[in-house]
C-alpha cells in the first residue's frame, strides 16, 4: 500500500541572519499590520544587540538535521522540506520547490505546540496563499495536530526544568519557585481559541511530574506588544518577579514553555529583562533551555508523522484533554471574532489548506495584531 503523503514540510516563523536582514524581516512580520513605524525601529534594535541574527533559522536547521535521523531510524523515507511565514526559506519558495520535485501531498509540521490564530490558523493561511501563488499544481498539504499534552513534550521540558533548578544553590531551593512563560496574545484573540487553556494544562503536567505544590508555580506571559489600551494576557514575566520579590522569594526558574527554540524573544525577554528585573529584586534566576532537539522532543515529531501515515497507530496524549484534531473545525482559531465572514459566506474548509485565500477571515485594519518577533 502506498504511503498517504510523498513528503514532510517543517514550517516556521523565520528570522533574520545578517544585520541587512532585519529591516525587510520586520517589514514581512509587519505587512499589512498597522504597526507604527517606531515600533519597528525598536524592536530592531533587540536584533541589532545581537549583531542583527535571529538564532530560530539555525536551531530549525538543527531540528531538521535530528529530525532527518530520527526518520531514517523509524523508517520514514520521505524527504524533508522547510518554509517560514517571514524570511528565508520563504513558504511560497519551499511549495513552488515541492511542485516542481512532483509532490502532491504534503504533511506539514508547525513549530507550534498550541492552537491560536498566530501558532496555528495564520500558518494555515500562510501555506494557502503560498500555494495560490505557485499555482493550481501546489501539492495539498495537511498539519500535524498540536502537541502540548503529548507525554514526550511534556517529558523534554521536565528534563529541561530539572537542570536549570540543578543550577540553583542549594541554599536557595527551599523557597525556589518556577515560573512557566509563553507568548502573550490580545484577549480578542485568546477568547477565540484554546491556547491559555492549552498552556495551562501543559504546565500542571510539568508541574505533576516535578511535585510541585500549585503555589510553587505560575503561568506568566512575554514579548507583549500592540496599542498600549489593548488588553493581552496578564501577568507578564517582569511583573510577576516584581512580586515575587515583594514576597521575599530568592531563587526563580523560568522555562519558556510556550516556545520550541531559544530565539530572540528567549535571549532579549528573558535572558535580558527578566534577568535585569531578577537582578533588581535579588532573585538568583536560572532559565529553563526550551526543547530544541531533545532527544524526546524529536521522537514526539517523528511519532506524531508516523500516526498520520498510518491511520490505525496510537495518538498519544496526557492529561485530561486527549490527543487534539488532526483537521481543524471550520471557525478554529478565527482573530478577531469580528473577522468571521457574514451569514451565508462560506468558510473555507480545513479538510486541507490548498489554494484558497482567506481574505474573508483575515483581521480588519486597525485591529491589533500579535507583533511575534523571533
Amino acid at each position: 500500500m502506498s504511503q498517504p503523503y510523498d513528503a514532510i514540510l517543517i514550517v516556521s516563523f523565520g528570522g533574520p541572519e545578517h544585520r541587512d536582514d532585519v529591516i525587510p524581516f520586520l517589514e514581512n512580520v509587519l505587512r499589512g499590520k498597522p504597526v507604527p513605524r517606531e515600533r519597528l525601529l525598536e524592536v530592531a534594535e533587540h536584533y541589532y544587540h545581537f549583531e542583527g541574527v535571529s538564532p530560530i533559522n539555525g536551531q530549525v536547521r538543527e531540528f531538521i538535521s535530528a529530525l532527518r535521523g530520527e526518520l531514517d531510524r523509524g523508517g520514514v523515507d520521505l524527504p524533508l522540506y522547510w518554509g517560514n511565514r517571514n524570511w528565508h526559506p520563504m513558504l511560497s519558495d519551499t511549495i513552488q520547490t515541492m511542485t516542481q520535485d512532483g509532490r502532491k501531498r504534503v504533511l506539514a509540521f508547525f513549530t507550534s505546540a498550541y492552537s491560536s490564530y498566530s501558532g496555528c490558523r495564520q500558518y494555515r493561511e500562510n501555506v494557502t496563499d503560498a500555494c495560490a501563488a505557485v499555482g493550481p499544481n501546489a501539492p495539498t498539504i495537511d498539519k500535524i495536530r498540536v502537541f502540548y499534552n503529548h507525554p514526550n513534550f511534556v517529558a523534554a521540558n521536565v528534563e529541561r526544568i530539572r537542570a536549570a533548578q540543578d543550577k540553583i544553590p542549594e541554599s536557595l531551593r527551599p523557597l525556589m519557585r518556577l515560573a512557566f512563560t509563553a507568548h502573550s496574545i490580545p484577549l480578542s484573540m485568546a477568547n477565540n481559541c484554546n491556547y491559555a487553556t492549552q498552556l495551562q494544562e501543559t504546565c500542571s503536567l510539568i508541574a505533576q511530574e516535578l511535585d510541585l505544590r500549585p503555589e510553587q508555580w505560575s503561568l506568566v506571559y512575554q514579548s507583549r506588544s500592540g496599542r498600549p489600551t489593548d488588553p493581552w494576557l496578564e501577568p507578564s514575566v517582569v511583573d510577576h518577579v516584581r512580586t515575587l520579590g515583594e514576597q521575599g522569594i530568592q531563587s526563580l526558574v523560568i522555562a519558556p514553555v510556550g516556545f520550541v527554540s531559544d530565539h530572540m524573544e528567549i535571549l532579549f525577554d528573558l535572558d535580558e529583562e527578566a534577568q535585569a528585573a531578577c537582578s533588581e529584586q535579588g532573585i538568583t534566576m536560572s532559565r529553563a533551555h526550551t526543547v530544541g532537539t531533545h532527544p524526546l522532543y524529536v521522537s514526539m515529531v517523528r511519532e506524531l508523522i508516523q500516526e498520520r501515515l498510518n491511520p490505525a497507530s496510537e495518538r498519544r496524549a496526557i492529561g485530561v484533554r486527549g490527543p487534539s484534531h488532526d483537521v481543524c473545525p471550520q471557525d478554529c482559531c478565527l482573530y478577531p471574532i469580528q473577522g468571521r465572514p457574514s451569514p451565508g459566506k462560506e468558510i473555507p474548509s480545513q479538510e486541507t489548506v490548498n489554494r484558497r485565500t482567506w481574505s474573508d477571515v483575515n483581521s480588519p485594519a486597525g485591529e491589533p495584531q500579535c507583533f511575534m518577533t523571533r
